[in-house]
């Protein structure tokens, strides 16, 4: 092996300088190949997260404590009264914007903004199990009137509002271009759905649901 070595690189034909100035071609676009594989991985485990996110504040305890707890029986909503059994009007509730600090109502009516730090960082703590790198304050998660839920509704809160989980402000260290201090930014994810029960005593069994 070691006489083949020193013949290719004693070889005056020019096949070892041909090869030496390939070889950094060669390499990178290996490693190209690994980058895109890898950045198509982050993008299927962020997009993944985000939908586990959503199901999982679909079927738990809502981080603004009042969606859960407010009853809508003899409320006028927008000059209309909501009587026991009547559907709720998705004009009912606004948008609640819950961070990882905070809940704030950023538009419409809404019946209130108390934030539950608790039912967020089992939100979280969910989505990581697929995402590791993801930050608390990478999460979003919206409340807003769906038109679905009945007034006095024994067997849950009044209100179904389609929640949207949102991930944003996420990076990929590429390795291609790691070495120089560089990263590459993710696209910003989204997924909605209805919440169901909005509560559940055992989260874990209502994500297997």
């Amino acid at each position: 092996m070691a006489r083949m070595i020193n013949r290719f690189v004693r070889d005056e034909s020019g096949l070892a300088a041909e090869f030496a100035l390939v070889l950094p071609l060669l390499l990178l676009f290996m490693l190209g190949t690994i980058d895109v594989g890898i950045y198509a991985w982050r993008l299927n485990q962020a997009e993944k997260s985000t939908q586990i996110g959503a199901r999982w504040a679909a079927v738990t305890d809502p981080l603004a404590t009042e969606i859960a707890t407010t009853s809508y029986v003899n409320q006028t909503v927008g000059s209309v009264l909501i009587e026991q059994g009547d559907r709720i009007p998705a004009s009912a509730l606004g948008l609640i914007t819950c961070t990882s600090t905070s809940c704030t109502c950023t538009s419409g009516t809404c019946p209130g903004t108390t934030f539950d730090s608790a039912a967020f960082a089992r939100l979280a703590a969910r989505m990581k199990q697929i995402y590791p790198p993801i930050e608390d304050s990478n999460i979003t998660v919206e409340y807003r009137g769906s038109g679905l839920g009945y007034a006095g509704d024994p067997n849950g809160p009044d209100i179904a509002p389609l929640i949207t989980v949102r991930l944003t402000g996420m990076t990929y260290d590429s390795v291609v271009l790691s070495p120089f201090g560089a990263s590459v930014g993710l696209p910003d994810f989204a997924y909605s759905m209805t919440a169901e029960d909005s509560s559940c005593e055992d989260p874990a069994k209502c994500d297997s649901n």
